[in-house]
């Protein structure tokens, strides 16, 4: 019999472990908490947003992305989701988005963990691992004595939201095994500006599209809802573009993005005659009443003023140029992003073990037979909505497919 250690006791580990099991093996869980799934307790404010119906690939992001595809299979994705079904857990699904029916987290912890202990894993909690050696087999060595393993699986998570366990130390223990760590930044994150008027704006929520930009060059473009907040803005909107402000600003690179506040519009021609039309029809309006009918007040307040337009006039007074700003700031609003909320903040991150690392079917390592990684700690990061939890889902079935000598092919 080949003993299997798992370290980290979260989605992807306890998935692997599950499709480890088997009369040959004997996995056990590390597990640096005083209980397993802490971060899955977190998910879609504690929903569980498990999985989307919606799988492309365009979802996913790596710096290696053309590896994705051979990842993020119909196959896998139909394996997934008849694993759910078989330890019981029932989808709710609302726009595409997977929860349990309970619309409760810990009905997915449940469901894992029990599945687990039926499956006979030993899980040994408070147990942190401060390194590995491997010679002709590995030495994990932890706060409660050294343990040899056959075979190692690393699934500690990534920096994101250190609190629940996942402080990087995956990271360290993977670099001293030699294995290429792509710099890691937060993703799915706030980002943040230096503009007097954020105190202004504060605490308003509302429906647009949003761009984002490199040295003035369009990266990607994000329809949703936005929350402007004291220090920037935030919302899943923002999340899902947030990976390329860390990127870039990294790089110090400008980053900046423009938001339109009237989605529904697509040109400036049209916010014009949107304008017109509505001060036609909605009559003895000031451009602040005119406009407060549409969005919140206090972000009509901060448009004019950014616009150098007084509230009290009307739309037939404003000059050609007045005109011009205030369209621009309500078709295109530009704003100069300096920075991201820390690690403490983000919900994953992009970077990690890099994928030219692994075997992408099996999830072993080329370098170190029998060394296994799964989850966040690799270089693949997904949009909000279930997706980061997919990769988990996927990474850990397949890994423990192959630990458990199946094919994954």
């Amino acid at each position: 019999m080949q003993k299997v250690i798992i370290i980290g006791g979260g989605a992807s580990g306890i998935m692997t472990a599950i499709h480890a099991t088997s009369k040959n093996n004997e996995v056990v869980v590390l597990e640096r908490n005083s209980s397993c799934c802490k971060k899955l307790l977190m998910t879609g404010n504690g929903r569980c947003n498990y999985w989307n119906e919606d799988q492309q690939v365009n979802h996913y992001h790596s710096n290696k992305q053309e590896e994705l595809e051979k990842i993020i299979t119909p196959k896998n994705q139909k394996d997934v989701l008849s694993f759910f079904d078989q330890i019981g857990i029932i989808p709710k699904i609302k726009e595409g988005y997977y929860y349990p029916f309970s619309n409760q987290a810990v009905s997915v912890e449940y469901a894992l963990l029990l599945q687990a202990k039926l499956n006979g894993i030993k899980i040994i909690t408070d147990c942190f691992v401060s390194d590995i050696e491997y010679k002709n087999n590995f030495i994990v060595k932890t706060n409660k004595g050294k343990m040899l393993a056959d075979k190692v699986v690393i699934a500690t998570g990534s920096k994101a939201i250190p609190k629940t366990g996942s402080d990087g130390n995956g990271y360290f223990l993977a670099e001293k095994l030699g294995l290429l760590v792509t710099p890691v930044l937060p993703s799915l994150v706030q980002l943040k500006g230096e503009e007097k008027y954020f105190k202004n704006w504060n605490g308003i929520r509302t429906e647009v599209d949003i761009s984002i930009y490199e040295n003035d060059n369009f990266i990607k473009k994000e329809l949703g809802e936005i929350q402007l907040t004291n220090y920037g803005i935030s919302g899943i909107c923002v999340f899902n573009l947030s990976r390329y402000a860390s990127k870039y600003l990294s790089l110090k690179h400008k980053v900046s993005v423009k938001i339109n506040f009237l989605p529904w519009l697509k040109n400036e021609e049209e916010v014009l005659n949107f304008l017109l039309k509505r001060n036609k029809i909605v009559k003895n309006r000031t451009i602040s009443q005119l406009l407060e009918g549409v969005l919140n007040y206090k972000l009509v307040s901060v448009l004019l003023k950014e616009a150098k337009i007084n509230n009290n006039l009307n739309l037939n007074e404003l000059t050609q140029i007045q005109k011009e700003k205030l369209i621009n700031n309500l078709y295109s609003f530009k704003l100069k992003i300096t920075d991201t909320k820390s690690f403490d903040s983000a919900q994953v991150c992009s970077g990690g073990v890099s994928l030219d690392e692994i075997n992408i079917k099996t999830f072993e390592t080329k370098k170190i037979k029998g060394l296994y990684l799964t989850g966040e700690i690799l270089d693949v990061d997904g949009d909000c909505g279930g997706y980061n939890l997919g990769f988990a889902w996927i990474s850990g079935m397949l890994a423990g497919r192959s630990i458990k000598g199946e094919n994954n092919d």
